[in-house]
Parts: structure tokens; sequence; C-alpha cells
């Protein structure tokens, strides 16, 4: 059963960073992309950014680029989002999520973790 472990999150100042982790386990994920989400009160939940695990390739959302960065640490089986530059509508709950690579919706979830980001 794969299990999905989000921790990094907090109250920061706008202008600072957080970097998350997602910590996987109970599969191999060589043919998976890892993206991590984020859902603010009232909003859909947004794609913010994926890394295919096999060779670290990143995308992003228009909306974080430039300002997070995705990477992923094999032997740890973790992936992080460095976020900097963090804005007051950041905040949200942020989560991670895997999908296998010829599959285009995300399978298995993260609980989530809460990023604030005071004014």
């Amino acid at each position: 059963q794969v299990q999905l472990v989000e921790s990094g999150g907090g109250l920061v100042q706008a202008g600072g960073s957080l970097r998350l982790a997602c910590a996987a386990s109970g599969g191999t994920f060589t043919d998976y992309t890892m993206g991590w989400f984020r859902q603010a009160p009232g909003k859909e939940r947004e794609l913010l950014a994926a890394i295919r695990w096999s060779d670290g390739l990143p995308c992003y959302a228009a909306s974080v680029k430039g300002r997070f960065t995705i990477s992923r640490d094999n032997a740890k089986n973790t992936v992080y989002l460095q976020m900097d530059s963090l804005k007051p509508e950041d905040t949200a709950v942020y989560s991670c999520a895997v999908r296998q690579n010829n599959i285009y919706k995300y399978q298995y979830w993260g609980q989530g973790t809460q990023v604030t980001v005071s004014s």
C-alpha cells in the first residue's frame, strides 16, 4: 500500500521560505510522477509542480514558477517543494500525490500540511 507523508508546513512571514517534504513508501516509484498541490478555503485544488521520478524532469504552474522548486531524493524516496518569496495568497493546505506515468489521474494522496503566510 502506497503511503505519502508530508511535513514542513507552518507559519511564515511574507517574503520568507519553507521547504515541504513528501516521504513515499509502499512501492517502487521509478515509473511514477509526484505532484504537489494546494487548496485554499473556497478555492479549487491547484497543481503547483510535478516531477518525474525516473529522471527528475520538473514542471511548474505559472503561479509558482520561479518561486517554487520541486526536487527528489531517490535514496530517501522523498520529494521536496522549496517555496521562496512566499506571499499571503500562498496560504493553503499543501498535499503531495503520486501517479503512474501512463495514468493521468493521481492515485495516492498524502494527508496535507498547512502553510500560512502572514503579511
